[in-house]
């Protein structure tokens, strides 16, 4: 067995998941030890993720900013795979980093070359439509860890040519001259370990000390990175226990154990080195809780209110939520003066922000989230896409458009004539002349006529919300980059043909926010992402959404490329899959091994509950949990709150106080107030039904005026006559009527 580098260093931890407010002072009052001592220069601050760098960054430069020589800092602050990136070019800087459109291209062509027979479940699994997505994430996966076909004792089929396939996928881009972002770190441990050339010495000559932060993360390549970058560097590494969620992913153990096992001296952080009991977030109970199943010492304050309180919003329905959740953020603004910066709505996945973002904005909400949604949902994608597939028409049959654009009639699935169609809707004054004078030599050139002459960008400003522009201009770049590499590779063709195959490759298994990032419109917007990115971040509100069971925990951990079932048996996927009972308790303190049934379900049932306690931690001044009413046919809904909503509700000292989320609430937007008014109708047929099945009386009295109220507003206020036909349907439907017979 290979005896793995050890680090010389102090590993300091904080105890238990902290408000991000407090975090920050104690990485701010680490580095500002380290400054004093060496330089603000010469002190390298390294962050495991690049989530929250900015955050970061501004806090230590605040905490510059406060000293009392009132000397400016600029703090070097860099996230791991950042750094790593940097060492390679260091290297070589001829070699080029494998973008993700480039990646999706080169990895599929290499599956389809495969000369090794490929497995008939993965030929059955190549139907649906996240395959390639799910086989992408296992390789990044497997290439992050450096697995090799060769090094694994009796992998199961799918896996055994699935790392085959990986590993002919870097010969490839080993031969063009690619570097997988990936493989990164990998590729940068070995270089500084050989330090060829001197290169070690001439990437650590510029730093005496390195901060480590969010060290709970760091994983074992990453830790070797450490090693080899800190040789002749003083090393401080920073972590919080109960906080790891991704290392855990892959590599299970406390970070004491970790830290311990790589060589470092570990020392506590006390709590009142951070922060005093008396000025914690009302909710840190909860957070504490949810971290390490430890419930109040105290279960009540000295005014006899519960130790850990938080509030509850619960709906019949997913739209409903976020609805209620725009309410509840206008409101506390409307109390507090808060501006729409100060909160953040968190989903369990990236690809519910884009929904989320829509509603809320829909709501009246302004939100800060910028991103490429997918290029799937894009219209300035779509519209340059449609461009390229008539210019590929043209260059078939040059006159076929004129006949197609003339056409009276035409198949709704020819994606030519849906291409023309698509133009028409978008560009003023389009005809096939448009394409044949834009068109050129270079296909880069040509779309960036196209966007010139029919003033696309234009077009975007006008027509859209800031953010929405922002994305859409995001988009193009992303269209006109993959155009580039079409000209330069020799995958495919450097014509309309080349671009159109990739784009259409690119569009089918584009990920949603793949190339997300944080910013902020001129006027403050609401943050919406993902749960994980809040574990670097504060805000005065946070609202978790979907804390149902089948969100939180879940029911699918991992992939859904295979069945759980085969995922227990697999101990060459690249991740935890088979843990012993041991591993479990020793990296989760929320579990004892009594209660442990299904080891696998368990430990990452666990993952997602610190996952809750990390987003719950970023709020500072309230956090809200949110869920919403299963369907189940019907009027019939029944509530599947998650199991971690239902430990605290039954934990002495923890509670969720109810919001309010229909009665006596303002409604805010144009698109909140049309659906308050469809779903009246619904709304009281079910709170009628509602009585009547527990044998109450129901007052009709109220339906009835309510019912009048409606009616006049359509007969004498100024309505638009297709949403007055929409209400009317909606009291048809409510009465049985599902069908007009107009």
């Amino acid at each position: 067995m290979t005896t793995l580098p050890t680090l010389e260093g102090t590993c300091k931890l904080l105890p238990a998941p902290a408000p991000g407010s407090d975090v920050f002072a104690a990485v701010a009052a680490e580095y500002a030890a380290l400054a004093d001592e060496y330089g603000p220069r010469n002190v390298l601050v390294l962050k495991r993720h690049p989530t929250g760098l900015e955050s970061l960054t501004e806090a230590l430069a605040d905490a510059d900013l406060a000293r009392a020589d009132g000397r400016p800092r600029s703090p070097r602050v860099e996230s791991l795979p950042e750094h790593a990136s940097k060492t390679i070019e260091e290297s070589d800087p001829t070699l080029d980093r494998l973008e993700y459109e480039e990646r999706i291209e080169l990895i599929s062509l290499v599956i389809d070359g495969a000369s090794r027979s490929v497995p008939d479940y993965l030929e059955r699994a190549a139907a649906h439509e996240s395959f390639t997505r799910d086989v992408g994430q296992l390789l990044l996966a497997a290439t992050r860890q450096r697995l090799r076909l060769d090094d694994l004792d009796d992998p199961h089929d799918c896996l055994a040519f699935l790392y085959a396939m990986n590993e002919r996928f870097h010969a490839e881009l080993d031969d063009r001259g690619y570097v997988e972002r990936a493989d990164v770190i990998p590729q940068a441990v070995d270089l500084l370990e050989a330090d060829t050339d001197g290169l070690r010495t001439r990437v650590t000559a510029s730093f005496d000390a390195v901060l480590a932060v969010e060290f709970e993360e760091y994983r074992q390549l990453d830790r070797r990175y450490l090693t080899a970058l800190t040789r002749d560097a003083e090393l401080v590494c920073l972590g919080e226990r109960h906080a790891s969620v991704e290392r855990t992913r892959v590599e299970p153990g406390s970070v004491d154990e970790i830290a311990a096992a790589a060589g470092l001296t570990v020392e506590s952080l006390e709590p009142e080195t951070v922060r005093t009991t008396d000025a914690r977030p009302p909710h840190q109970s909860i957070v504490r809780f949810l971290a390490t199943g430890e419930p109040p010492e105290q279960p009540t304050t000295a005014d006899g209110d519960p130790r850990g309180r938080a509030r509850r919003i619960r709906t019949g329905t997913a739209r409903e939520q976020v609805r209620a959740v725009a309410t509840e953020i206008q409101s506390l603004r409307d109390r507090h003066g808060w501006s729409y910066d100060v909160f953040a709505v968190a989903a369990p996945r990236i690809e519910r922000v884009p929904e989320i973002r829509r509603r809320l904005r829909d709501a009246g909400v302004p939100t800060a989230t910028i991103g490429t949604p997918s290029l799937a949902e894009d219209p300035a994608v779509n519209e340059l896409y449609a461009v390229v597939t008539c210019q590929c028409e043209r260059d078939r049959d040059g006159d076929s458009l004129e006949r197609l654009a003339s056409a009276t009639t035409q198949g709704a699935s020819d994606p030519r004539a849906a291409s023309i169609d698509r133009l028409r809707a978008r560009v003023p004054d389009f005809s096939p002349a448009l394409l044949a004078d834009t068109a050129g030599a270079s296909v880069r050139r040509s779309l960036e006529r196209w966007i010139h002459r029919t003033d696309l960008k234009g077009r975007i400003a006008r027509e859209e919300a800031w953010v929405d522009a922002r994305e859409q201009y995001e988009g193009v770049r992303r269209v006109l980059e993959i155009a580039d590499f079409v000209e330069e590779t020799d995958l495919v063709g450097p014509d309309w043909q080349g671009l159109r195959r990739m784009l259409r490759r690119t569009i089918r298994y584009d990920a949603p926010y793949v190339h997300a990032v944080e910013t902020r419109p001129p006027t403050g917007g609401v943050t919406v992402c993902a749960i994980d990115d809040l574990k670097y971040d504060s805000r005065n509100a946070v609202f978790l959404l979907d804390l149902i069971d089948e969100t939180y925990p879940g029911e699918q951990f991992l992939t859904q490329l295979f069945p759980q079932a085969w995922l227990r048996q697999m101990t060459a996927y690249p991740a935890v899959t088979d843990p012993s009972l041991e591993a479990i308790t020793d990296t989760f303190a929320t579990v004892d091994t009594a209660d442990v049934g299904d080891p696998f379900e368990t430990y990452h049932a666990q993952r997602s509950r610190r996952q809750l306690a990390l987003g719950a931690r970023a709020a500072e001044r309230a956090l809200y949990c949110c869920s919403y009413e299963r369907g189940a046919g019907g009027l019939r809904r029944s509530y599947d709150e998650s199991r971690y909503l239902q430990l605290i509700d039954a934990t002495p000292g923890l509670t969720l106080a109810d919001v309010d989320a229909s009665a006596g609430v303002a409604i805010h937007g144009e698109t909140n107030a049309l659906e308050a008014l469809l779903a009246q109708p619904r709304g009281e047929l079910e709170r009628v039904l509602r009585k009547a099945s527990t044998g109450g009386e129901a007052d009709l009295g109220e339906t009835e005026a309510l019912f009048e109220e409606i009616a006049v507003v359509l007969e004498e206020g100024d309505v638009d006559a297709d949403l007055a036909d929409a209400v009317r349907s909606q009291f048809e439907f409510a009465a049985g009527e599902v069908v007009r017979d107009d």
